[in-house]
C-alpha cells in the first residue's frame, strides 16, 4: 500500500469539473454507430441530421368540417350566412377526386388531404346543415384557416436535429415521419462500478448486525441507464486496499469510465484515493469539494480515463453524480450541453447553510393558495428516503448563508 499523504484539499464544485474536463480534452473523438431510430432513445448524435423531404407532403387541414374556397365564404354570419353546395368527401388515406367549383364544398376530416381547388377549411360547429347536401357558413374563413401547408412543419434540407444532441421521444417521432428510420450516434460508454465497504452485503442477502444493504451499486447504475450509457457492476469489495485496487484496475481496464463508491471514513477515503491513483497518471486531480452532501468526492484521471470516487452515502453519491459524472459522460459523448429540467417555487421554510460551500437541499413540491412551494426535507446523507420522498433539489449558492422562508428558488427535478 502507497505512503498516505494529505489530499484532501477542498475546491468549489466548478472548479473542480472544469480540471477534470480540461485533463480529459477533446478525447481521441466521439465512436459512432449505426443504429435504428426507434431504439435511439437518449442517445447522442454523431452527425448533423437534415430533413430528406418537406414535411407535411401535403396540404393538411386541421380540423373536422369543409374544405371550401375561403371567398364562398367572405361576409358571412348567423344572420345571413353563406349558403354552400356539399358535392363529395375526402377520404383519409387518399388523394381526394373531388373538385370544388364556386359555392361548393368537400366534407374533410383532420388531416384529410385538401382538394387542389380549396384554400381553407371550415369547421364543423362554425356550420348548419340544411338539405341533404346543403350547409350554411355561419362565419367566414381566411385562406390557409385550419390548413397546415406543404413543408409548414420543415422543409427538405432543413437542417432539423445537430451532432451532440440527445434523442428525445419527440424528436425520434420527428425522424420516422421523415423516414429517417436510421441514425448514427456516438456508442454508448461502458461505466465500471465498484462499491466497497466491509458493512456491504448484496440485495438478495439478509444482512447481519452491523450489515447494509449495497444501494449505491443500483442507483448509480440505474443514473447511468438514464445519462444513455452501459453499466457494468464490479461488485461489491471489502475495505483492504489489495482487494480494492485489484477490482478497480480490473474494472477500469474493461470500461471507459471507472465510480468508486466507497465508505465515508477519513482511512477509507485516502485507501481510495490511493488505489485510483495507482491506477495511471495523472491519477487524483480533486480531493474534497466544497459541496454538502458530497464533501469527500474523487476526481481522478488515469491513462486518460476519468475515474470517480463517490462518497459511500447514498445522498451524496447520487448528487455528486449528477454534479460530476454526468457531465462528463456527455463531453465524452460529445453531447450538447442540455438544461436540467426546473420549476420556479416559493421556499417554505428557513433554509441554513455554512459560507464557503454550495449545499443541495431536497425539497418537496406542493401547490399552496394556487402558487407552488418547495418544502424542504431533511434528513442525514445516507438515509435514501430523503431521496425518494423529494421531487428534486434547490442549491444554496456557495456564499450564500442560507435561503430564508418566502424567498424563490430554482429546483431541479429528478
Amino acid at each position: 500500500m502507497a505512503t498516505p499523504r494529505e489530499l484532501f484539499n477542498v475546491c468549489t464544485p466548478s472548479a473542480a469539473l472544469h480540471l477534470l474536463l480540461e485533463h480529459l480534452g477533446p478525447g481521441p473523438g466521439v465512436q459512432a454507430e449505426r443504429v435504428r431510430t426507434r431504439d435511439a432513445l437518449d442517445r447522442v448524435l454523431a452527425d448533423d441530421v437534415c430533413a430528406a423531404s418537406d414535411l407535411p407532403s401535403f396540404r393538411r387541414s386541421t380540423m373536422d368540417g369543409f374544405a371550401v374556397r375561403a371567398t364562398d365564404t367572405y361576409g358571412a354570419s348567423e344572420g345571413l350566412p353563406a349558403y354552400l353546395e356539399v358535392v363529395g368527401e375526402v377520404l383519409m388515406g387518399q388523394a381526394p377526386h373531388v373538385t370544388l367549383g364556386p359555392g361548393e364544398a368537400a366534407q374533410i376530416a383532420t388531416g384529410g388531404m385538401l382538394p387542389d381547388d380549396a384554400d381553407a377549411v371550415i369547421m364543423v360547429e362554425q356550420t348548419q346543415t340544411v338539405g341533404r347536401h346543403t350547409i350554411e357558413a355561419l362565419r367566414p374563413v381566411a385562406p390557409g384557416e385550419n390548413v397546415v401547408q406543404v413543408g409548414e412543419d420543415v422543409r427538405a434540407g432543413d437542417p432539423i436535429l445537430p451532432h451532440g444532441h440527445s434523442l428525445r421521444p419527440q424528436d425520434l417521432g420527428g425522424l420516422v415521419a421523415l423516414g429517417i428510420v436510421e441514425l448514427s450516434v456516438a456508442r454508448r460508454l461502458r461505466v465500471g462500478i465498484v462499491s466497497s465497504g466491509d458493512e456491504i452485503v448484496d440485495p438478495e442477502q439478509a444482512p447481519g448486525a452491523g450489515q447494509i444493504r449495497d444501494v449505491n451499486s443500483y442507483t448509480l447504475a440505474a443514473q447511468v441507464r438514464r445519462s444513455g450509457h452501459e453499466p457494468q457492476l464490479g461488485g461489491v469489495i471489502r475495505d483492504e486496499y489489495p482487494l480494492l485496487e485489484a477490482a478497480a484496475r480490473q474494472t477500469l481496464e474493461q470500461s471507459d469510465v471507472l465510480i468508486l463508491s466507497a465508505g465515508s471514513s477519513v482511512s477509507v477515503r485516502d485507501m481510495t484515493a490511493q488505489a485510483i491513483s495507482a491506477l495511471g497518471q495523472p491519477g487524483v486531480l480533486v480531493h474534497g469539494v466544497s459541496l454538502k452532501p458530497g464533501k469527500p468526492t474523487i476526481l481522478a484521471v488515469c491513462n486518460g480515463k476519468p475515474v470517480f470516487g463517490l462518497p459511500g452515502n447514498p445522498v451524496s453519491c447520487m448528487v455528486t453524480y449528477d454534479l460530476f459524472v454526468a457531465p462528463t459522460l456527455a463531453h465524452l459523448s460529445g453531447a450538447s450541453a442540455s438544461r436540467a429540467r426546473t420549476v420556479q417555487a416559493r421556499l417554505a421554510r428557513n433554509v441554513a447553510s455554512a459560507p464557503g460551500r454550495e449545499d443541495y437541499v431536497q425539497v418537496r413540491l406542493e401547490e399552496r393558495d394556487g402558487l407552488v412551494e418547495a418544502v424542504p426535507v431533511f434528513g442525514k446523507s445516507n438515509l435514501i428516503f430523503t431521496l425518494i420522498r423529494a421531487d428534486g433539489m434547490l442549491k444554496v449558492p456557495l456564499d450564500a448563508g442560507g435561503l430564508a422562508a418566502g424567498s424563490q428558488v430554482t429546483v431541479v427535478l429528478f
